[in-house]
């Protein structure tokens, strides 16, 4: 992709190859955004989908734990379209494990995979927002955060945090005419997030303690992401939205 400037929005959207991430690439696309795809695999489906909407789409395969590769991240995204506006932190692993069973390595690996990335993509577009003075930061957490599920106290730590994170940062940046956000959705089969999604029976289990009792999909969270980075959500910042079905109610 030769170097221009982009008159479109463009967002960058982590975890971008499937699930959560590729529905939302697809539903911004929709609203007539230009996309930058991350994600560790190979994004070319979602890409395909983006430019049948239209759009612009720049795929990366990159490590988001790997601060190497977002400063690679960075400086094509400054080559390819010259602007930032919109950042969605989806990229993430949801995977089950006894508390009895962690050790430090992957307590830090779910950390820093669920955490630490969004707080390194952050820094490496957040001048690019800055310099329009308006950007859209979505963070994706969890409603795990209000459950009660064992094997999952790594996940909900780094999810909480997320949580943290998006409160703290929506007072550093407010200023700068830049909004933060997060959402909790409900456990979606075949890789919600990054590439642990959970089985169709605990995704079942869950839909039957919620008020919507159908079990959640990628696609359910896409008009929450339309509507936050909107125009019409510029007065909204340092929330978090639980899009699941009324399973956890803040």
């Amino acid at each position: 992709m030769s170097q221009t400037t982009s008159t479109s929005r463009v967002a960058v959207v982590t975890g971008a190859a499937h699930g959560f991430g590729r529905a939302i690439s697809v539903g911004l696309a929709e609203r007539g955004v230009d996309l930058v795809l991350v994600d560790l695999v190979d994004a070319s489906e979602t890409a395909s989908l983006v430019e049948e909407q239209g759009q612009r789409a720049l795929k990366i395969q990159a490590d988001v734990t790997n601060e190497g590769d977002i400063a690679r991240v960075r400086k094509e995204i400054e080559v390819s379209f010259g602007r930032c506006d919109i950042l969605i932190n989806n990229a993430g692993a949801y995977p089950f494990k006894d508390f009895f069973e962690l050790d430090y390595e992957f307590w830090r690996k779910i950390q820093t995979l669920n955490l630490d990335s969004q707080f390194l993509m952050t820094k490496a577009v957040v001048d690019l927002m800055m310099k329009n003075s308006w950007g859209r930061i979505v963070n994706i957490s969890s409603n795990s955060i209000g459950l009660a599920f064992p094997g999952l106290t790594h996940y909900m730590a780094s999810k909480m945090g997320v949580i943290g994170f998006t409160r703290g940062l929506a007072s550093d940046l407010g200023p700068h005419g830049i909004t933060v956000n997060a959402i909790g959705p409900t456990a979606t089969p075949n890789g919600g997030t990054f590439q642990h999604g959970v089985d169709d029976e605990v995704a079942e289990a869950a839909s039957q303690m919620q008020a919507i009792k159908r079990v959640g999909t990628a696609q359910d969270i896409v008009g929450t992401i339309q509507f936050l980075v909107s125009e019409d959500a510029e007065f909204l910042t340092g929330q978090t939205l639980m899009v699941d079905g009324g399973l956890v109610r803040l």
